[in-house]
C-alpha cells in the first residue's frame, strides 16, 4: 500500500485517540529548564528536530549510536532517518544529516558489523553508503513481509546472543488476531532468517516468534547483571473491571515484562496478575498460564523506550536500574505518563519505579512527549520528544567538563 494512503489511514484511525490525548502546550523558551530532573543531574537541549505537535507518530523517534560516535534518530511518518553530528564535543548537536528520506514509518535501528540496520513498519532494510557518504545509496531488504498497519511502528535490536530482535504490535486494540507474528516479539539472525522460540516440525518452517501476548512492545533492552531481557508492554484501552461494566482509567496497568522464549504474557484475554478480562474472555487455562509482569505501570501512561545505566556516568547507585520513557495517555480523563522514571533492580529484579524527569506535563496539557531513551558513548543519557521535536542530554553534574 502507498505510503500516503497509510498514512491517511493511521490519521483516520486514531482521530479521536489524538483529540483525547494531552492538549498540546506551547514549547518553553527554554524547554530543559522547564523539566525536572534528581539533584546532582544537569538536561540540555542536544537538538531540535521536526515537532509532531498533535500529530501522532512523526517527530524524533529511537535513537541508535553509529560506530562513528554520532546519533542516529528514526523521524516515524515523516520516513526518515537523520544523523545528529556534535563536531565541538560540547554536548550540542551542530548538523543535522540526511541518511535515508524515502523509508516507509522507520523506527528501530541497529548498527550490524558497521552497517546500518532500519525497521520499517513492514520489514527491515540495510542502508547502504556510496563513497562511504550518506544519504544511502540503496535500502537492501533484510527482512520482509512483515505485517503493516495497526500498532505499525517496529523497534530493532541486537541481543548478546548475536540474534536480531523485533517487536510486531497488534492490529487492534483487543482481537484475537489472525497472523500470528502480530503481537508478539520476534527473533531473526542477522542476515535475516527467522530463529524463534517455538521448533519447527516436518515440513513447516522455522518460525520466528519469540514471544505471544504483546500488545505493542515498543521497547526492550537487556539487564547486564543476568543477561536477560526486559519489555515494555501498553495495555489495552477502554477496560471495565467486570462484565459490561463502564470503562476505566486505571485497567489495565501497562507492563515491564521479564521476557522468555516462548511464554505467553496475556494480550488479548488478561493482564497483570493473571486478571481476566470479563468482556473478552479467554479459553480456559489461557490466563492461568501466562507470564504476570515483573512490574507495572500507570494505566495507559505508554511505556516506549527503556536503558539500562550501567554505561552511564551516574553514581553507582543508579547504575543496575533502567530509565523508561513514558509516552503518556491518551484515553484517561486525568492524562499521566509524559515522563521518565527510573525503573529501581535488586539482583536483577524490577522494586520500584520512581519519578527521574518530569514537566512535559502541566495542568492537564503536554508539551513534550517522550519517546526512546539510550546511553551515549560520553556516558550521557538521551531522550528523544517527538511532540516537541527534541533530542535531551542528562549528565550527571560530576562528570560534567
Amino acid at each position: 500500500m502507498h505510503k500516503t494512503l497509510l498514512a491517511l489511514l493511521f490519521a483516520f484511525c486514531f482521530a479521536e485517540a489524538a483529540a483525547d490525548m494531552a492538549p498540546v502546550l506551547p514549547i518553553p523558551e527554554n524547554p530543559a529548564q522547564s523539566l525536572r530532573v534528581p539533584a546532582g543531574f544537569s538536561i540540555s537541549v542536544f537538538a531540535r528536530l521536526p515537532a509532531a505537535g498533535a500529530v501522532m507518530f512523526h517527530g524524533p523517534r529511537f535513537m541508535a549510536f553509529g560506530p562513528d560516535g554520532n546519533l542516529y534518530v528514526s523521524l516515524g511518518f515523516d520516513h526518515k532517518v537523520v544523523m545528529l553530528v556534535d563536531r565541538r564535543h560540547n554536548g550540542r548537536a551542530d548538523e543535522v544529516v540526511v541518511v535515508a528520506d524515502r523509508l516507509n514509518a522507520p523506527q528501530g535501528m541497529v548498527f550490524v558489523d558497521g552497517q546500518l540496520l532500519v525497521a520499517n513498519q513492514d520489514g527491515v532494510v540495510r542502508l547502504e553508503q556510496q563513497d562511504g557518504q550518506w544519504p544511502a545509496a540503496r535500502a537492501v531488504p533484510v527482512i520482509l513481509g512483515l505485517p503493516a498497519g495497526g500498532h505499525a511502528m517496529k523497534s530493532l535490536k541486537l541481543g548478546p546472543d548475536g540474534y536480531l530482535y523485533l517487536n510486531v504490535g497488534s492490529s487492534c486494540n483487543v482481537c484475537v488476531e489472525l497472523d500470528p507474528l502480530r503481537a508478539t516479539l520476534l527473533r531473526y539472525t542477522v542476515d535475516g532468517q527467522p530463529a524463534g522460540a517455538l521448533p519447527s516440525v516436518g515440513r513447516h518452517p522455522t518460525s520466528p516468534v519469540w514471544a505471544t501476548g504483546l500488545r505493542n512492545t515498543q521497547g526492550f533492552a537487556w539487564q547486564p547483571l543476568m543477561g536477560t531481557l526486559f519489555g515494555t508492554n501498553d495495555g489495552a484501552d477502554m477496560r471495565a473491571g467486570s462484565k459490561g461494566g463502564v470503562a476505566l482509567d486505571n485497567l489495565p496497568p501497562e507492563a515491564l515484562n521479564h521476557i522468555e522464549p516462548g511464554q505467553n504474557y496475556g494480550w488479548p484475554h488478561c493482564w497483570g496478575a493473571r486478571v481476566i478480562d470479563q468482556n473478552f474472555l479467554a479459553p480456559t487455562g489461557f490466563c492461568a498460564s501466562m507470564t504476570a509482569p515483573a512490574i507495572t505501570f500507570a494505566a495507559h501512561s505508554t511505556p516506549i523506550g527503556i536503558t539500562f545505566l550501567d554505561k552511564t556516568n551516574f553514581p553507582t547507585e543508579y547504575r543496575g536500574d533502567a530509565l523508561v520513557a513514558l509516552h503518556g495517555s491518551w484515553n484517561r480523563q486525568d492524562p499521566v505518563g509524559y515522563k521518565v522514571v527510573r525503573v529501581h533492580f535488586e539482583g536483577g529484579v524490577p522494586t520500584a519505579v520512581s519519578d527521574f524527569i518530569s514537566g512535559w506535563l502541566e495542568g492537564g496539557q503536554a508539551w513534550g512527549r517522550p519517546v526512546d531513551v539510550i546511553v551515549g558513548p560520553d556516558g550521557a543519557v538521551y531522550i528523544s520528544d517527538d511532540r516537541g521535536g527534541m533530542i535531551y542530554r542528562v549528565s550527571y553534574r560530576s562528570s560534567m567538563k
